[in-house]
């Protein structure tokens, strides 16, 4: 054949085009399905249909090197609400938490200290990352000890990780004193206590990483997702090399590392476009939340009196804590699950762990697959690591918490509906009021239950 007949050397093209057109991979039918998830009724979903059907449409749902992406819109609003220079949008709070302990460079014989109350993943996103968790007692703001925390720090401590529990907020003057003085990082778990403030500064902007869930079982989030925050470039940077692939993120994702150490093995926990889209109309919500949390909160603790033999949880920030439930504490379990039952008989709605021995992984003692040196891969690692010298040998026992389990025992919480109207606040005051009196002597000393929790 004469080579000067190919297109490539001047000739004419083989193929000038093809007859096959096909639909766009993302269309119609993934909006109709998606607003069928939403709860339309089917007549909406086809008048939508008759009005989107002739659009021409094919969008990304890929949040990945696009600076215009739902997904980075939520990111940098995220960064002006919490005024913090790093923020990277992940797929679950579980994932923020495996990404900040990569990031803080836990590994093979590092302890990490972690509340005996909070949801199992902060254990286990230690554990995965092949650290030692390290449970600590909860004081009276059902929040990590501070004193406790001290007394567990060992030669292996690497890192805090205090869990801002139920809208309230650990104390993180003393969390950051400790840390300063023993070179310990601190990674805040905020899954629970989206935009809170602890004197002024928003949780998870305090310690080193922050890490949310940002998903519909928490306040703010809608779906699965979560987050990632520093002001640390360095930290950021391994949270991005970890959670993005190991290097994806960078503005040449296959040139040579940079730095030392810049380029490692890492996962995909990116969180999506669609999940982005939704988290981004959550946090444009989010303020406007916790203002109306805060001020029924307010509210009914001011036309509640103070008692006696009734103590109230502690509250370490009452102007930034989340204020979407009143706790407090009777004096044994079985006076807890009186008084929650008495509350919610009166249309306050009242829970309680009380006398209860049910699996719950909320609690340190239920945590099966920490207590039992249970890892994902036959191994051992991190117990039966040869690298993990005296971590390996801690030991955990059900009862290694007992002022937790305490705590937990007695402890009542009285939900509060951000929509309530000041009269149906006036109301749950009125119905506490009404059953504390039946059961308790009044304190006098302070005007109200907000001048109780607050004269401390």
């Amino acid at each position: 054949m004469d080579k000067s007949k190919l297109a490539v050397n001047g000739g004419q093209k083989a193929i000038d085009g093809f007859e096959g057109k096909g639909n766009p991979k993302i269309g119609h039918e993934e909006l109709l399905e998606m607003a069928d998830t939403w709860g339309y009724p089917p007549e909406i979903i086809e008048e939508i249909r008759k009005i989107v059907e002739n659009v021409p449409i094919g969008p990304s749902l890929v949040h990945y090197n696009n600076p215009e992406s739902k997904a980075t819109q939520m990111e940098n609003l995220v960064r002006e609400l919490f005024d913090v220079k790093n923020v990277m949008g992940v797929s679950s709070g579980t994932a923020a938490l495996h990404t900040a302990f990569v990031a803080a460079d836990v590994g093979c014989g590092d302890e990490v200290l972690v509340p005996g109350f909070t949801f199992a993943a902060t254990a286990m996103a230690v554990v995965v990352a092949r650290g030692v968790p390290i449970f600590c007692e909860i004081d009276e703001s059902m929040t990590i000890n501070p004193e406790d925390i001290e007394k567990k720090i060992t030669p292996r401590t690497k890192a805090i990780a205090p869990v801002h529990m139920s809208g309230y907020v650990c104390n993180m003057e003393a969390i950051m004193d400790i840390a300063k003085r023993y070179n310990l990082l601190v990674i805040e778990d905020c899954a629970q206590s989206c935009g809170s403030r602890f004197k002024g500064k928003r949780v998870g902007t305090i310690g080193n990483i922050g890490c949310f869930s940002i998903s519909s079982y928490k306040v703010t989030g809608g779906g699965e997702s979560g987050l990632v925050m520093t002001d640390d470039d360095k930290l950021f940077a391994r949270a991005q090399g970890w959670a993005e692939a190991g290097g994806l993120w960078r503005p040449d994702r296959f040139a040579s590392a940079r730095w030392k150490g810049e380029l490692f093995s890492g996962v995909n926990y990116r969180i999506s476009e669609l999940e982005g889209t939704v988290e981004l109309v959550q946090f444009r919500k989010m303020e406007a939340q916790l203002d109306r949390w805060r001020k029924n909160k307010k509210f009914i603790m001011s036309n509640l009196p103070a008692y006696k033999e009734l103590r109230p949880r502690v509250i370490h920030d009452v102007d930034g804590e989340m204020g979407h439930s009143i706790g407090f504490f009777g004096n044994t379990a079985e006076e807890a699950e009186q008084l929650a039952h008495a509350l919610s008989a009166e249309g306050a709605g009242a829970g309680t762990r009380g006398t209860s021995k049910s699996n719950d992984w909320h609690y340190y003692q239920h945590m099966e697959m920490i207590l039992n040196k249970v890892p994902a891969t036959s191994d051992g690692c991190p117990w039966e690591c040869p690298k993990a010298g005296e971590a390996a040998k801690v030991k955990y026992s059900t009862d290694m918490c007992p002022n937790t389990i305490d705590l937990a025992s007695r402890h009542v919480s009285v939900g509060i509906n951000q929509w309530w109207t000041e009269k149906d606040c006036m109301k749950v005051a009125q119905a506490m009021t009404k059953v504390f009196d039946a059961f308790f002597t009044c304190d006098t000393k302070y005007d109200s239950w907000l001048s109780a929790v607050t004269s401390k």
